[in-house]
């Protein structure tokens, strides 16, 4: 694959070589991945300024191709990436004073266009949108990545044919308590909950929740509460909201609620991206490409019953993600037809975001922090 072997060569983010003095001086950073298919630099990192929330960009690493979703190891600090090819693999990387740094050459994922990971205890998950499948590798004590990879393929389909002629597996996540894994698939309209073997890492299918067909379900988010979901769907712009069984390992969708008026004819289409429920409980935001728009849900009636304030604007084009920066008085949109990363402040009485700045990051694709 090309560019996936080793970190040797990492730029400042205008490709003039070498990391900022700001770039030495520590603090949270910001990760931004992008399409390098598509313009895009790799993982970018910036400085993030504790009073503003401003971005200033750092260095950048092109060494691994479409690293389009990053996560983050909060025990070992270490940062993953997968690559987004039809050969797909995860790589990870170290946070040192001058840049990211491999931690060895990036490992095969066992499926093609992988499009989301999380950290499962000594396990590294993968969701592979092409393939169809739900991958496991093993983290080493210092976070290296292990392969091969454990793999479980999705089956089933939708009645969309030019979406979901097979399944898609967009996302896969632990659950707060630890006990579960859940995939979402947007092919086949369900939320997949699986049970990770921790001697194996092998993932075995314990539930299947169907969702209302040719919704196209791609991400969801858990309340702080650990018991209630929020399913985000691609297809129709709108949220299942679920009741969260740790015990039992079930999902149980109670309600639907739409993001959006319904369309009039001929109106853009809609196509939301990404999920993020408040750290207090007390609102829900949804990026929506198309309308490129940020939808504000409050939970002033209960996490049940998430009810549609208003929609601000992205702040650029096509919103492929939305993060929540970690005081939870931010929010960043990585806005990838318009190349950057636009940040609001969040209003702690309604939760609506204002704009507060931007910065250019050509094709970026999501946004997390160290």
């Amino acid at each position: 694959m090309n560019g996936t072997d080793g970190a040797e060569g990492t730029e400042d983010a205008n490709g003039t070589g070498g990391a900022t003095g700001a770039g030495r001086s520590g603090g949270l950073r910001a990760h931004i991945g992008s399409f390098t298919s598509g313009g895009g630099r790799g993982i970018t990192t910036a400085a993030v300024d504790p009073e503003t929330g401003a971005l200033t960009l750092l260095s950048a690493t092109g060494a691994v191709t479409d690293p389009s979703y990053l996560a983050v190891d909060r025990g070992t600090g270490m940062l993953y990436a997968v690559s987004e090819t039809d050969h797909g693999a995860a790589a990870a990387f170290r946070s040192t004073s001058e840049g990211l740094s491999a931690a060895g050459p990036a490992v095969p994922v066992g499926g093609s266009g992988p499009t989301h990971l999380g950290v499962a205890g000594r396990r590294l998950l993968i969701a592979n949108y092409t393939s169809g499948s739900v991958s496991s590798l093993a983290l080493a004590e210092d976070g290296a990545l292990r392969g091969p990879a454990s793999v479980l393929v999705h089956e089933g389909s939708g009645p969309d044919a030019s979406r979901q002629e097979r399944p898609h597996a967009h996302q896969v996540l632990p659950d707060p308590s630890g006990r579960w894994v859940l995939s979402v698939d947007l092919g086949t309209d369900s939320v997949r909950v699986c049970a990770l073997d921790p001697a194996t890492g092998a993932l075995r299918l314990h539930a299947e929740t169907a969702l209302r067909a040719g919704t196209g379900p791609r991400h969801l988010a858990f309340h702080p509460d650990g018991e209630v979901v929020y399913v985000l769907h691609e297809l129709d712009p709108q949220l299942t909201v679920c009741r969260w069984n740790a015990g039992s390992g079930q999902l149980e969708p109670i309600d639907e609620v739409p993001l959006a008026p319904a369309a009039a004819p001929g109106a853009v289409r809609a196509y939301p991206s990404a999920v993020v429920a408040s750290y207090d409980g007390r609102f829900v935001w949804a990026a929506v490409r198309g309308a490129d728009a940020i939808a504000t849900l409050s939970l002033a009636d209960g996490p049940g019953k998430p009810r549609l304030v208003a929609s601000v604007d992205c702040g650029g084009s096509w919103p492929r993600d939305l993060a929540a920066d970690p005081s939870g008085r931010r929010l960043y949109a990585a806005n990838e037809r318009s190349g950057d990363v636009t940040w609001f402040d969040v209003d702690p009485l309604t939760g609506l975001p204002r704009r507060a700045g931007s910065v250019a990051v050509p094709a970026a694709t999501c946004v997390v922090f160290t």
